[in-house]
């Protein structure tokens, strides 16, 4: 059964095959690759990409005197970047990735950061277009400068020292996005120089859980079924994590899509956390 189309959260090809003629349509191919995989995400999108799709770089539009990979950019930075790519104010966005649904959930959120509320994350990414019979093509978009406005929604984020009151007093819900093995602790961090292991009071959610096979998210109940098996407190507002705060928000696309508002992400994530010898980890799986 197909997903209802919500341009605020998600939506299938057909939707967007739809509306992608549509004035104030933006398309953002914000694909993105863990740093051992050796792919440029960049090049890929030069030579394939949907028709009028702008190039997002997480790693660029971050800010750049943290030497934590992608962190949340400026303001200042995020609308200058943005209106240089031609979008702003009025737009609807679309966001994508090369994998289904990887990194475009993280320009999703960040948008919704910055007070930006149209927007939506294309169901299944590039391989759902291409299956749905979308065109693909090569040529860079034709760019006219658009204003935008920012209301950054703070509420939405949380640092490291907010994550450690909030493991102590466990008055939220954290859930971390990696794969199993890495939140038990049991294989080394992608990233060197990072201890093994979760934060402590952490439930182990990885984001593949969250999809079906073929890359599209699962539908309500399929959700819930996951939270559920994660032994997820949804009682209490959510805080996700992942290794560099880039998967975490397929969790807060999906609490969005089960109409569950309080989260927020920690944008240090395991890069941060895992970095800092005084701060507490919890090895195995969550108890």
């Amino acid at each position: 059964m197909a997903h209802p189309d919500d341009p605020r959260t998600l939506v299938s090809a057909d939707w967007l095959k739809t509306h992608l003629r549509d004035p104030d349509m933006r398309v953002l191919d914000a694909s993105w690759h863990m740093p051992d995989a050796g792919r440029d995400a960049r090049s890929e999108y030069e030579s394939r990409h949907i028709p009028g799709a702008r190039f997002f770089d997480i790693d660029d539009i971050a800010d750049a005197r943290s030497e934590l990979p992608h962190m949340v950019p400026e303001v200042e930075k995020f609308m200058s970047r943005l209106r240089a790519m031609g979008v702003g104010d009025g737009h609807q966005v679309v966001v994508y990735d090369s994998q289904g649904i990887f990194s475009a959930a993280r320009v999703w959120w960040l948008f919704r950061l910055m007070g930006k509320r149209d927007v939506a994350v294309l169901d299944g990414g590039l391989p759902a277009w291409e299956a749905a019979g979308g065109a693909i093509e090569d040529l860079p978009p034709v760019i006219r400068d658009r204003h935008m406005t920012v209301s950054r929604q703070n509420q939405l984020v949380r640092d490291v020292t907010q994550v450690a009151r909030a493991a102590k007093l466990d008055d939220h819900t954290i859930l971390d996005a990696r794969g199993a093995a890495r939140f038990a602790g049991e294989v080394a961090e992608p990233r060197p120089g990072l201890r093994s292991g979760h934060i402590p009071g952490a439930r182990n959610l990885p984001f593949a859980q969250l999809l079906n096979a073929d890359g599209t998210m699962k539908d309500e109940a399929g959700l819930r079924a996951a939270f559920d098996a994660a032994g997820a407190d949804l009682s209490k507002p959510v805080i996700t994590t992942c290794g560099s705060g880039v998967t975490a928000a397929i969790i807060n696309l999906a609490l969005e899509r089960i109409g569950k508002t309080d989260h927020a992400l920690y944008d240090g994530s395991w890069s941060e956390w895992g970095m800092y010898p005084d701060l507490p980890i919890a090895t195995g799986p969550a108890t």
